[in-house]
């Protein structure tokens, strides 16, 4: 047995663990979340056990990311719930301070923990994976201190091994970009606002558009850096116009490209 196939079936053996009882999973729609939703709910149903996909609607994400949750969870046919919160207001990251993963999570992972307690739900899911443990991630801790379960992390499940369960799933979103939240697109220490944070995702849908995978738009006041893939830099250039047209319209004084080419985390350079 290799150490993929080994990996999948500890993942597998945890999520039978789990699923003695009802669950919940914390569902935003991309890969990790949905593989651990359609392990849960295959494995879940056979012991006529309920699956609560519970997505939480905040002002850090891209707005369209609640239709796709909404189509994956009834594909997959889980009951799916939104819970909707406003964390910049209330989670007390206004200033985008470096622990705001942190205060965050916790915020949020309250909210879920209050409607798993009226479903009488113990275990709630997450989908950290192993590569998440490697990097600057505070919201781990939020994790931990709520008792959130992380199936993939704890089966040592890199992001590629979940995007190759997730194929063998069929799942829609196994190729899926990641899409974390709009705050992680401006230095800590910024002051965040609702302006900013639409300014950056109609930057992105629009580069999206052009046909990048990876995007993102990082800004530093008045300076936005476009990161891509390396292998699509020169397409940046090929529509430069446009996109300098476009991104100034949107209010930026100067547009960049970070010839580093895609980072996940990039912000987070000085935390590692």
């Amino acid at each position: 047995m290799n150490q993929y196939s080994e990996k999948k079936q500890k993942f597998l053996e945890i999520m039978n663990k789990y699923t003695e009882r009802d669950v919940m999973v914390a569902f935003s729609g991309g890969v990790d979340s949905t593989l651990i939703l359609k392990a849960a709910y295959e494995v879940a149903t056979k012991k006529n056990h309920k699956v609560y996909a519970v997505t939480i609607h905040t002002t850090l994400h891209p707005m369209n990311e609640i239709q796709v949750t909404q189509q994956i969870a009834k594909e997959i046919g889980a009951i799916h719930s939104v819970i909707h919160v406003d964390e910049l207001q209330n989670a007390g990251i206004m200033e985008n301070p470096v622990d705001r993963c942190y205060l965050c999570k916790k915020y949020l992972f309250k909210k879920l923990r209050e409607m798993a307690q009226k479903h009488e739900v113990e275990t709630i899911m997450d989908g950290t994976n192993e590569d998440d443990l490697h990097v600057y991630r505070p919201g781990i801790r939020a994790l931990n201190e709520l008792l959130i379960a992380s199936p993939l992390a704890e089966a040592a499940m890199t992001k590629a091994d979940v995007r190759k369960m997730a194929e063998e799933y069929g799942l829609s979103s196994a190729q899926r970009p990641s899409a974390p939240c709009l705050a992680t697109r401006f230095p800590y220490g910024t002051n965040l606002s609702y302006d900013q944070m639409q300014r950056v995702e109609k930057g992105e849908d629009y580069l999206k558009t052009l046909g990048f995978y990876n995007i993102r738009l990082r800004v530093h006041e008045d300076i936005a850096r476009i990161e891509v893939d390396i292998k699509d830099l020169g397409k940046v250039i090929e529509h430069r116009g446009d996109i300098v047209a476009n991104l100034k319209n949107l209010g930026y004084a100067y547009v960049t490209i970070d010839l580093e080419g895609f980072r996940s985390g990039s912000m987070d350079y000085k935390m590692i």
